[in-house]
């Protein structure tokens, strides 16, 4: 069962601050007093990328939660946060933050840095660019393909935000929104992108994680801290290689059908099918739940292959 962050009980006076539900009696009959067990705070140890001193963060729920903490921390505005890797200061898409923390993972948080604008030509229908976003209202360049269009604009590089495209801000945009502009962009003509790169350190030493002996951290190493948009975040355990190597397989059909990666996304939709019985039920668990999407049939068909392949 996963365990929930909840708040400490509130008591009226000092004697029944004392005293908790299911208390013991003594041999005379009274009852003997317990003192409710300790609260668990999880607490995590963040650095700046480019360099900064150790913070420490806790009480979040969500990305915006999150990074708000990390404001504070470090004494900048919420919205000078790009995104977040863990345990590497390093620009490493395969590290990016998303909905789940290890318990004793290290958050670097990647800021604002220099502006830039770049023109490119659209000789071809793809231009070999894999968005994503933070969750917080800011979309940026997972990968590159070699070889493509992008791939020779070297201005251009992984991790860069994308802050408009032909002079029209997409602040706020998810990352499929972001694609969907990008593709509908018309081939043979030129095009703008307002990119903001993340601030980069001269000679960074590497960082090491924490010690476990770190106050307020708890855990095996096997549970990580899962973030929510709505309600309390959530202890839960690792999942399975299979379960993990399933949403993975799932993200890839993201990036080939929608040209999009979403780890979350691809969560989501797993979880929706893992208890349906056949493809037709999966496909009405995706309408009610992201029926924006609009995902073509032999997308969900080769989803349910591999939901089904993992069961």
């Amino acid at each position: 069962m996963p365990l929930r962050l909840r708040r400490k009980k509130k008591f009226n006076t000092k004697e029944t601050s004392r005293l908790v539900e299911g208390e013991q009696t003594n041999a005379a009959g009274g009852s003997l007093p317990r003192l409710p067990a300790p609260t668990c705070r999880l607490a995590f140890h963040t650095q700046l990328a480019h360099g900064s001193a150790t913070g420490r963060v806790e009480n979040f729920s969500s990305i915006q939660e999150l990074y708000a903490k990390i404001a504070s921390v470090f004494e900048i505005s919420p919205s000078e946060i790009l995104y977040c890797t863990l345990n590497t200061p390093k620009v490493d898409m395969g590290k990016l933050l998303g909905a789940q923390i290890g318990l004793e993972d290290f958050i670097f948080a990647h800021v604002k840095g220099i502006k830039k604008e770049v023109n490119v030509y659209k000789s071809e229908d793809s231009l070999g660019l894999t968005i994503t976003d933070n969750g917080a209202g800011y979309a940026f360049i997972k990968r590159i393909k070699d070889g493509s269009i992008v791939d020779s604009v070297k201005t251009i590089c992984v991790g860069d935000h994308i802050e408009a495209i032909n002079g029209e801000t997409i602040l706020g945009w998810r990352h499929f929104d972001v694609a969907k502009k990008l593709k509908e962009l018309k081939k043979e003509e030129l095009f703008t992108l307002k990119l903001i790169e993340p601030k980069k350190a001269f000679d960074m030493e590497p960082r090491s994680k924490a010690g476990k002996s770190s106050t307020g951290r708890i855990g095996t190493g096997r549970e990580t801290l899962r973030l929510r948009s709505k309600g309390p975040a959530t202890v839960e355990e690792v999942p399975s290689e299979t379960k993990t190597k399933a949403i993975g397989k799932v993200d890839d059909l993201l990036e080939l059908y929608m040209g999009i990666r979403d780890i979350d996304l691809a969560t989501t939709m797993f979880e929706a099918g893992k208890d349906k019985g056949n493809p037709d039920e999966f496909a009405v668990a995706l309408d009610e739940t992201l029926g924006d999407f609009a995902f073509p049939d032999e997308f969900v068909f080769d989803v349910w292959g591999v939901i089904g392949d993992a069961k």
